[in-house]
């Protein structure tokens, strides 16, 4: 990213590991289910933070990437990117991070750096091509990346991010995909105080939306198929809420909201929330469902509706939400798993049946 470094008082530094061979699980093929093994992390470059990886959450994203249903993976492929831990060695360049501090790492690595939207901080945009966590190519080296399903990572400082101790650690980890996804289309769309705003899913990217939500003062309004969720939607700061099953609530929506953020990563019909929005209301989509969806036109045309994605935030702005919820108390709700259970929670996390992120704890990554 292109901020000004911060200069800061000199530090003992720990002398930078060589490049080493770290422990972790990864996929060897669509088909085969994640498994024990081994992953060589860089000798550290002078810019680079290493540091051994706590927790990872688990996001829908792995499990596409895991199986190859966006057709981008390079196996074998190690997924992760909502990862937290702690610094162990820096190289010598390093101005922001030193031995002992807490740190994370999202969706991205590396970015050129020089694009009009990497100059703005809009890493996630980059019109030359950002290097992701995991399945993505160094841009130096052109070794493939490998995520946080791991002991240890190695990331260019401007691309680590400052976590705080104010919150339960494994809590956070979901924050670096699950809560910038949901916490940037909320904050470029400016939905706050006087705005109605619906969330379609209560899932690991639902529940965020619905924090953050009702944070920023907006009135929130739940979007479920399930009735049972409706007492947890509440307890999260939802204000009201509507089952999508139901026709007759339905209709009493029709033309209510201003926004309404869809965080289904399956295969549903966007229509049926479209015809929710006010006028100029505005849908943003940040859940990718593997297959392409049908959109009405005349759904957007009657109303000056508009249908829009969002992806993750660049690094200030996910720095900036970090911040902010240190601030407020806002973090994920999780269920711990251990590693070796990683392919039974893809399978429950297929079936909803999680409340509301896994996240590992990569202790027991022995």
């Amino acid at each position: 990213m292109s901020a000004t470094r911060t200069e800061q008082p000199e530090v003992a530094r720990p002398t930078p590991t060589k490049g080493s061979v770290t422990r972790a699980y990864a996929a060897q093929r669509p088909d085969t289910p994640l498994a024990p093994f081994q992953i060589e992390r860089r000798a550290l470059r002078p810019r680079d933070v290493q540091f051994d990886i706590l927790f990872c959450g688990v996001c829908h994203s792995d499990l596409h990437m895991a199986r190859n249903e966006w057709g981008a993976t390079i196996y074998p492929v190690v997924p992760g990117h909502e990862i937290v831990g702690r610094v162990t060695a820096v190289g010598d360049e390093v101005t922001k991070f030193k031995s002992g501090d807490l740190a994370g790492v999202g969706c991205l690595v590396d970015s050129c750096r020089e694009c009009s939207n990497c100059r703005k901080g809009l890493e996630q945009y980059c019109t030359v091509g950002n290097v992701l966590t995991y399945s993505g190519r160094d841009r130096i080296s052109g070794d493939v990346t490998q995520g946080g399903y791991s002991k240890q990572i190695v990331v260019d400082e401007d691309f680590v991010l400052r976590v705080s101790d104010k919150l339960p650690l494994a809590q956070v980890a979901p924050l670096l995909c699950a809560g910038i996804t949901t916490y940037s289309p909320l904050r470029h769309w400016n939905v706050g105080k006087g705005h109605k705003l619906g969330v379609v899913g209560l899932g690991g990217l639902g529940h965020m939306a619905v924090k953050f939500g009702a944070s920023f003062g907006a009135e929130v309004t739940m979007l479920s198929t399930s009735p049972d969720k409706e007492a947890d939607a509440r307890r999260l700061g939802a204000h009201k809420f509507a089952l999508t099953k139901d026709a007759a609530q339905l209709k009493k929506l029709a033309g209510y909201f201003d926004f309404i953020i869809d965080t289904v990563s399956a295969k549903h019909d966007y229509n049926l929330y479209l015809q929710l929005l006010a006028t100029d209301g505005v849908m943003i989509c940040v859940g990718a469902p593997p297959t392409p969806a049908e959109v009405a036109m005349f759904g957007l045309m009657f109303g000056r509706r508009s249908l829009a994605g969002s992806g993750i935030g660049g690094l200030p702005e996910t720095q900036e939400m970090l911040d902010y919820c240190a601030a407020h108390g806002i973090s994920s709700d999780i269920e711990m798993i251990n590693i070796a259970d990683i392919n039974k929670a893809y399978e429950r996390m297929l079936k909803s049946d999680v409340r509301y992120r896994f996240v590992i704890d990569m202790a027991s990554l022995s």
